[in-house]
């Protein structure tokens, strides 16, 4: 089934976390075409009343399997976390494609999107290799995307149908991912950073201070915002960023770098997503957020008798 420049009639996401949940929002405002969704947490006894009622809070069919969710669909967004992004394209393969146009919009490396492009093609899909380039909030489905692979000007088309936002990244699939990926180096390393430079400041008593002089290094940034902000996303979506970093340290091994720097994203993403403070507050200081990030994590790392 071959996408046209019409707007489709009915689209699919798999995966429906904050991602397709924003873009599922944006698109039902704007009265594009009937919804389904699947997401594996929906099965879950504990995830599945709240996965449900995302699904009815936002107008969409949900699905018991993403092949239920992709049967005669137009388009296809895949939204999940970034170590199930290849799980997902294999588990649609088995159930058969189309010709569906196949958005990964997954933060994968560029490998992992070439394995996944190898088996959406395989089973009659059309894969288009998605980097979603700025968070989805507040701009929902006009996000800001870059698009790369040999189908690029037809989902190009399509997604103009849909009134989102995507540009052209002229090339092979991995090509737009690679953009993501190096810039995810800096501002999931940034995160990671500065979560520890003020968590290192508060305990030292002179994190106030320390902000103060940034601002003068960097004026105009407003480190004590960017600093709660940045603490939040960690706190809130740790979990999610370091799978993503993962991704980052194969991309820089793919370079034959060494990614010393990624590496270290990933410990200090992981372990304050670990603690399962979801902080989706984005009105509280940057000393809210770090106290109670220290009393976990000063508590977690005591010796134990």
């Amino acid at each position: 089934m071959a996408a046209t420049a019409s707007s489709p009639r009915l689209l699919a996401f798999i995966g429906f976390g904050e991602a397709g949940r924003a873009f599922a929002g944006g698109l039902r405002k704007a009265n594009t075409p009937y919804l389904r969704a699947f997401d594996i947490k929906s099965l879950d006894l504990s995830t599945g009343p709240d996965m449900l009622q995302a699904f009815a809070a936002h107008e969409v069919e949900g699905c018991a399997s993403a092949g239920q969710a992709a049967d005669g669909a137009e388009a296809i967004f895949s939204l999940v976390t970034a170590d199930q992004a290849l799980a997902v394209a294999e588990s649609l393969a088995l159930h058969g494609l189309h010709g569906q146009l196949y958005f990964d919009c997954n933060s994968c490396s560029p490998g992992t999107k070439r394995a996944a492009a190898e088996v959406i093609e395989a089973a009659g899909g059309r894969y288009v290799d998605v980097a979603v380039m700025a968070p989805v909030h507040p701009k929902a489905h006009q996000t800001p995307l870059l698009v790369s692979g040999p189908h690029m000007q037809d989902a190009l088309d399509l997604l103009a149908a849909l009134d989102m936002r995507a540009k052209p990244m002229p090339g092979d699939v991995g090509r737009a991912s690679s953009v993501k990926m190096v810039r995810s180096i800096m501002i999931k390393g940034l995160e990671a950073l500065t979560l520890e430079c003020v968590l290192a400041g508060r305990q030292a008593g002179v994190e106030e201070e320390v902000l103060a002089t940034l601002d003068q290094s960097f004026p105009g940034f407003d480190w004590n915002s960017k600093a709660a902000y940045m603490m939040e996303r960690v706190m809130t979506h740790g979990i999610r960023r370091a799978a993503e970093m993962r991704e980052v340290v194969k991309s820089v091994e793919e370079w034959q770098l060494a990614p010393h720097m990624a590496r270290a994203t990933v410990e200090r993403q992981q372990e304050v997503g670990d603690l399962k403070l979801n902080a989706e507050d984005h009105e509280a200081d940057y000393q809210v957020y770090a106290d109670a990030l220290l009393q976990r994590l000063i508590t977690n790392n005591e010796p134990r008798e």
